[in-house]
């Protein structure tokens, strides 16, 4: 006696898999799906799939997964344009669906088929979809799948190029103060990886844009928000100090008025905010070639100066130690200059 209709059915090809990612997604078309009912069996239909593709990509926790199937699946959602798909329609996903897709998401940008990241590649040919990501973040439902899907495009240079020098990027000096906590937060990861990921290609940016990037700088380091002003503070030292990035510091340095919001920050109610503030301004002190205005400054303020920097301390430890070295030798140069009759 046969019993075959118990036996499981043939796994899926990754040409299936592909094909039926495509056409469920494909039937969540508002035009097509009008009443509710049939809106929840196409999302339990993708999910399906996404369950499927996730299992192929990753395998199901007893096998590991075939790397041929794996390369050959991120192939054929590339061909498809599936990865249209899977961004346009996020807004719709269900929370498991949206789960799963970031989960794939990471590892279809990290597939490498012969020499070419064929994910990525594809992006950079349909780049508008980086676009529709950062917009995303004003969704908050959605915001932390999209920052996760941004960050795996960050990792590759031509993709954050085009976000840093895009309409869109302005968009994040907005989001990382959204009253949302963890949507700006994520959005602040994603800001933070576009400025620190390619040293040549922020360097590039940063050359290009000099005086309308730090404008909106500005705001985050004088912001009302704790976190945004102490974020932005060391965020701004981590890629101001990166070799690239040299001759933007160099030029970031003679301006008086970024020596004066360094200036407040000292002030700061925070300790870690003030720490972090030293740790730029001595840099505008220590400049050899200092300006004529930022001496002045310095002169005007030197007494205040010193007693800021005196009451300052940064802790325990070797740190301390040179911590209360640098101090002093900032110290006394301001005081130097102070004292120059010729000002």
């Amino acid at each position: 006696m046969s019993f075959s209709f118990f036996k499981p059915s043939r796994p899926k090809t990754p040409q299936e898999v592909a094909k039926a990612i495509n056409d469920s997604l494909l039937a969540l078309d508002i035009q097509t799906v009008v009443e509710v009912k049939a809106l929840e069996k196409a999302l339990e239909e993708v999910e399906k799939n996404f369950t499927t593709m996730k299992c192929m990509l990753s395998g199901d926790g007893e096998t590991e997964p075939n790397m041929d199937h794996v390369s050959q699946l991120a192939l054929e959602i590339c061909k498809e344009g599936v990865l249209d798909l899977l961004i346009h329609k996020l807004p719709i996903l269900g929370w498991e669906a949206r789960k799963d897709l970031v989960h794939c998401w990471s590892i279809l940008m990290k597939q490498k088929v012969e020499s070419t990241y064929c994910c990525a590649e594809y992006m950079e040919n349909h780049l508008e979809l980086l676009d529709f990501l950062v917009v995303y973040y004003d969704n908050k439902e959605i915001a932390l799948n999209c920052g996760n899907m941004l960050r795996g495009c960050i990792r590759f240079p031509a993709l954050a190029k085009y976000i840093l020098e895009s309409a869109s990027f302005e968009l994040f000096f907005k989001y990382v103060e959204l009253p949302n906590f963890d949507v700006a937060s994520d959005a602040f990861s994603t800001f933070k990886d576009l400025l620190t990921k390619h040293g040549t290609v922020v360097s590039e940016f940063l050359t290009a844009h000099y005086d309308e990037f730090f404008d909106l700088y500005e705001k985050l380091l004088t912001s009302p928000n704790y976190v945004t002003r102490r974020q932005s503070l060391k965020l701004l030292s981590e890629f101001l100090l990166e070799t690239p990035n040299s001759h933007i510091m160099k030029r970031y340095i003679l301006e008086v008025r970024y020596l004066k919001v360094m200036m407040t920050l000292l002030k700061d109610s925070s300790k870690n905010i003030q720490i972090s503030a030293f740790h730029i301004f001595k840099v505008f002190v220590a400049n050899p070639n200092k300006p004529r205005e930022v001496k002045l400054i310095l002169a005007k303020n030197h007494e205040k100066l010193t007693d800021l920097l005196q009451n300052l301390s940064a802790g325990k430890g070797d740190e301390d130690e040179q911590f209360e070295e640098e101090k002093e030798l900032i110290i006394k140069e301001i005081e130097r200059v102070s004292q120059l009759v010729n000002l």
